[in-house]
Parts: structure tokens; C-alpha cells; sequence
């Protein structure tokens, strides 16, 4: 992997899969009695938030603790930044602090990517999404739920799936990391929305675009239904709510004309009645819950990647296996156990 994560453009095949692979190996801690590894113990981890998150912030949080590193939470709000500070101040007094990782949220895209290549801060840098441009790990951890509950096991991808994204795509950042990630694991992806709420250049994006909801039900392995974000609006895209519900929202009879093993996804937060009706975001069929758990996986393994979780787990020399979160755990346990003699 890169030294930073700031688009899902930015990982290769092998990088998507052996961030899943971790993931998978990492997730397993969940059923232990001690969840922490102590691998990433003297890291800091500072979330930089200027946006309102909640699943998002909390779950980089409980990975980074999950990993022993120490946490540092940031909200612009009751900060300097509420005075005027800038990105670059702020970023050079995190700096001063030892951050070996920034996880930054920020309302204008193109801000993750700015601190990266600014030289202000010598850690990674993780994009938890900025404006309407991308959300990485939220395509990762979508693509672990997939390759979870399809049960394709570890090493493999998501070829000859076809995932549907519906909604406000125009807003989504969720939509064009998902869009990204989805087909560089093998994944075909078709997007559907009103006309208003498709992006100017989509054609250029390699997924297939419709506007009928209806006519690509029917062959959907997986459906993921999208919020429409109107605090990003500035004008009217479609009349009502009524009538967008009514054209492209998911409900028990649309949900019945999907395959028998198709799901229902939703990054969150959700509006009941409108892209998602209630009952079908409490059937069995939708991940929504199981989105969030993966979530806290796939961050971990992004950072155990990113802060040299694969250094300390790497093969001896001449080997060329590639290094795992179980692998990792075996230190550690060597680790506990020679401390304690």
C-alpha cells in the first residue's frame, strides 16, 4: 500500500484484497475474550473531523484502540478552528503533537489530498470523506460486507457480482469510492437516479448509468440505496419527496422482484419512508448493523497496513508470503509471553 489513503482510485487489485484479507484476519478479535493487539502501542492516531460523523468517527476510533495506538479526537467545533485557524496551522500543530496518522473528515473535497502532498504532516493521512468527492474506506468496508456474506473467503474478489447504487449520486461520495473500488475488484456497477442527481462526466466512470430502478432489479446480486443529502442542495432536483420515493425508493414489493440472495445495503445514516421503507431496512436482507462491525475491521486493517502493522508481521527473508493480522497475533502472544518470564 501507498503511504496515505485518500481515493479508492488509488488501490490496485492486490492492495483492495490484501486490505480485505487483513480485515477478515483482524475481525476475528471480536471473539476473543481480549480484543486489543498491542501492534500499533507508542502510535498516535489523531481524528480530524470538521464535519458531524457518527459512525464514522467512532469506528476509526474503536479501530485505532483495537490496535493499542493512542487517539487523539478533533472536532472543529469549540476548536481554534472556530477562530480562524487554517487547515495548515492546524495540521502543523498535530504535527508538533507526533501524529503518525491523521484521519480527516473535511466539508471541501480535495482536503485530505491537500494535507497529503503539503508536506505539513509526515504521517498518513486517511480520507474519512471529504465534500462530495470520496469515502475509501467506506467502499472497504462495503466490499467486506459483500465478499462476506456472498462467502467467497479470503484471497478472492467480487468478479461477475453486479451491484446496483441508487439515490443522490450527485452528492455521494459514497457512490464514486464505491464505483471505484467495486470494479477494480471485479465487481459491474450500475448506478441509478433521477436525471437531476447524476454527475456531469459519469460516462467516463466505469459503471453503467440507468434511470429505472425496475428494469435492473432483477438482476442485482446486491442493491445499496443512498440518502439523499439535502444539506448539500441548493435547488429543487426532483418535486416532492413523495415522488421520489414513489420512483426510486426500495420497498417490500420492489425488494420482492430482487433475486432471492440479493441484499439491501446502506452506508447511514437512513431516511425511513423515503430511499428505504422501514421494513425493508429491518429485513434480514439489508447489512446496514453488519456495515457498521465491518467497519471497525476494515479501518483496523487500514491502519495496521498504514503504520507498519505488515513490517511487524512480516515474512522471514526468503519467503514471499504475505503478511496477516494472524500472523501479527502470534508476535503479539510471543511478545506477552516472553514479558512475562
Amino acid at each position: 500500500m501507498k503511504h496515505h489513503l485518500i481515493s479508492a482510485a488509488d488501490l490496485s487489485h492486490d492492495d483492495a484484497v490484501l486490505i480485505l484479507d487483513t480485515a477478515e484476519e483482524l475481525g476475528r478479535l471480536a471473539d476473543r475474550p481480549i480484543k486489543k493487539l498491542p501492534t500499533l502501542r507508542g502510535r498516535t492516531v489523531v481524528n480530524l473531523f470538521f464535519e458531524d460523523s457518527t459512525r464514522t468517527r467512532i469506528s476509526f476510533e474503536a479501530a485505532a484502540k483495537r490496535l493499542s495506538a493512542d487517539v487523539i479526537n478533533f472536532s472543529a467545533k469549540g476548536s481554534s478552528v472556530s477562530k480562524g485557524e487554517s487547515l495548515k496551522d492546524t495540521a502543523l500543530t498535530l504535527e508538533a503533537m507526533g501524529a503518525d496518522a491523521v484521519v480527516i473528515r473535511h466539508h471541501d473535497s480535495g482536503a485530505p489530498h491537500r494535507l497529503a502532498t503539503s508536506g505539513w504532516i509526515g504521517g498518513s493521512v486517511v480520507n474519512a470523506g471529504d465534500g462530495t468527492h470520496e469515502h475509501p474506506t467506506q467502499a472497504l468496508l462495503d466490499a467486506f460486507t459483500l465478499r462476506r456474506r456472498f462467502g467467497t473467503g479470503a484471497g478472492s474478489d467480487l468478479s461477475g457480482r453486479r451491484v446496483t447504487i441508487v439515490g443522490d449520486i450527485l452528492h455521494s461520495r459514497v457512490a464514486r469510492s464505491g464505483v471505484h473500488l467495486l470494479s477494480t475488484l471485479g465487481a459491474e456497477v450500475t448506478l441509478v437516479a433521477p436525471p437531476t442527481l447524476v454527475p456531469v462526466g459519469v460516462e467516463h466512470w466505469p459503471c453503467e448509468v440507468s434511470y429505472d430502478l425496475d428494469a435492473v432489479l432483477g438482476t442485482s446480486d446486491a442493491v445499496m440505496m443512498l440518502r439523499v443529502q439535502r444539506e448539500r442542495m441548493n435547488a429543487a432536483y426532483f418535486p416532492t419527496e413523495r415522488e421520489y420515493a414513489r420512483r426510486y425508493g426500495l420497498d417490500g414489493a420492489r425488494m420482492a422482484r430482487m433475486p432471492q440472495h440479493a441484499l439491501v445495503m446502506h452506508p447511514g445514516p437512513m431516511n425511513r419512508g423515503m430511499e428505504i421503507t422501514a421494513d425493508v431496512a429491518d429485513s434480514p436482507r439489508c447489512t446496514a448493523v453488519e456495515q457498521v462491525t465491518n467497519g471497525v475491521s476494515t479501518r483496523m486493517a487500514v491502519l495496521y497496513l498504514l503504520l507498519g502493522g505488515a513490517a511487524l508481521a512480516a515474512p522471514p527473508a526468503g519467503t514471499t508470503a504475505k503478511p496477516t493480522a494472524e500472523t501479527a497475533a502470534d508476535s503479539t502472544a510471543a511478545h506477552r509471553a516472553e514479558e512475562n518470564k
